[in-house]
């Protein structure tokens, strides 16, 4: 869209489908003609950096091989390159950190903006603001932020970016705390797809700044944000627990009473899985079905205990991983169990609640899952917390849907080779329709793999909501240039068939 509310002119945009061959059009133009005033890199296949840039967290994906990647280093660079775009009539893929499942960041044959360049970062140690372009990663912020004792709410993964993460919402160990990622997100700048520079804000353009938080990537290229960061640390408590499944289910049964007496400070992400082999835990146990408890409680350290009280009184676990850590350690322990490297498939939802019932269930779906193929973790099925303030939030504050989040459910396997894709994948697939019935049916679009044109819409929550997304796409990106995701235009238009 333009400033001046003008629509784009119609016109065909090549785009290759997930599952297609990997020939097209694009193949045989090589983009030669991409500007020469381009300041950043430019890579093609064969040249030097060209097979380190296109790596991806998810292996599944490790074969695609883009047209073109260019790395901006300023803001003229992605209107170059988006406006170059525009007059091939071809679609744009973004990469910030390449840590999404679907491996949108680096499409074959695709164009794609990389924004591993653009690294600045700012924070005022006064009032927590913190400024940030569209390369950071979250490790890179949370390091940032510390330097004054600030953290921004934001995800468990060190190398995810902190672009994508914030544009589909972003949770984490802070949410049940201080919310959302978008929560604290204040503006924005954005390149929109005619080229054209924005400031979005509550003040400045809130239409799209209510769209792009929660389904920004289709609306814009995010280039910066701005976050409200909060106090935390440096000093924290966090570590693993372990429970055995008889432990598991009891603790499961009480977890909502006990986490609703219990402080916000204090976050506990459940997970199952047959065992991996980790620090102090009894090598005949490796393998074996049970739930690790993930704890960061980022309150007064002293006061551990005490805030531990009510989830302690539930059940008592074989191993206890929990000390005292610094901010930046416990955001990253989520780096134990997703690697980059690996193959991986997921997918998941909302629980309004938890229970004995569905930890039974939980238990039983990992122990029937495909063996590891590493001595890592192969599969598990996480419950993160969340709630708090989280649920605090206005539902239709933004495009991103949190009705009924008490918990995150993520069904989530990790392989090495090609051949065990459909059997791990199968065992995904199969394991979200078995825990259907337990969840709300909106979600974290982040957090799961693309399941089509018809789940789409339900996981933005209401009809309503997701009718003002489909008005936001067709106005700021009508021809679909940015369709390297989870698609918004597809899903109305196959709605409408």
């Amino acid at each position: 869209m333009s400033s001046s509310g003008g629509p784009l002119a119609r016109t065909t945009y090549m785009h290759q489908e997930e599952g297609a061959a990997l020939t097209s059009d694009v193949t045989t133009l090589k983009f030669e003609d991409f500007p020469p005033a381009f300041k950043g890199a430019v890579l093609r296949p064969g040249d030097d950096g060209y097979s380190q840039a296109r790596q991806l967290w998810n292996m599944r994906r490790g074969d695609d091989s883009p047209a073109l990647i260019v790395q901006p280093i300023d803001v003229l660079d992605v209107v170059d390159a988006v406006k170059y775009a525009r007059q091939q009539s071809i679609s744009i893929a973004i990469r910030s950190g390449g840590h999404g499942v679907d491996g949108h960041a680096m499409p074959h044959d695709a164009l794609v903006i990389d924004f591993s360049r653009m690294k600045n970062i700012h924070v005022d140690p006064e009032t927590g603001r913190a400024t940030l372009e569209a390369g950071i990663l979250l490790g890179e912020m949370d390091s940032a932020t510390q330097e004054f004792g600030y953290a921004v709410p934001a995800g468990v993964v060190s190398e995810t970016g902190v672009a994508g993460l914030a544009l589909g919402g972003g949770i984490g160990h802070l949410s049940r705390r201080f919310g959302a990622t978008v929560d604290s997100m204040l503006s924005i700048e954005v390149v929109t797809v005619e080229g054209e520079q924005l400031t979005v804000s509550a003040d400045s353009h809130p239409d799209l700044f209510w769209g792009i938080r929660g389904a920004g990537h289709n609306l814009a290229i995010a280039t910066s944000f701005t976050f409200q960061a909060y106090k935390v640390g440096p000093q924290v408590v966090s570590g693993v627990l372990v429970y055995s499944p008889g432990e598991a289910i009891a603790l499961c049964s009480g977890i909502d009473a006990a986490m609703a007496k219990s402080p916000r400070d204090l976050s506990i992400a459940t997970v199952f899985t047959q065992a991996p082999p980790l620090p102090g835990l009894p090598e005949e146990l490796v393998g074996t079905p049970l739930m690790l408890a993930i704890v960061v409680y980022v309150g007064p350290v002293e006061d551990y205990e005490a805030a531990m009280t009510e989830v302690n009184a539930l059940a008592t676990p074989m191993a206890d991983m929990v000390r005292p850590s610094t901010w930046c350690e416990a955001n990253s322990l989520g780096d134990l169990f997703q690697p980059s490297g690996r193959r991986y498939h997921s997918g998941g939802g909302y629980a309004a609640a938890t229970s004995g019932e569905l930890a039974e269930l939980a238990l039983n779906l990992v122990a029937a899952a495909p063996p590891p193929t590493s001595p890592a973790t192969g599969c598990l099925i996480g419950f993160p917390m969340l709630g708090g303030a989280l649920l605090d939030g206005d539902e239709d504050s933004c495009a991103f849907s949190r009705r009924g989040a008490a918990w995150l459910c993520e069904t989530v396997a990790m392989w090495d080779n090609d051949g065990a894709d459909d059997e791990f994948m199968n065992w995904v697939d199969d394991s979200v329709d078995a825990m259907a019935p337990y969840l709300t049916g909106n979600g974290y679009i982040n957090l799961t793999a693309d399941r089509g044109a018809e789940w789409l819409p339900g996981v933005y929550g209401s009809p309503e909501k997701w009718q003002r997304i489909v008005e936001l796409k067709r106005t700021w990106d009508p021809d679909n240039v940015l369709s390297y995701n989870k698609n918004v235009l597809r899903a109305a238009d196959r709605d409408r068939l």
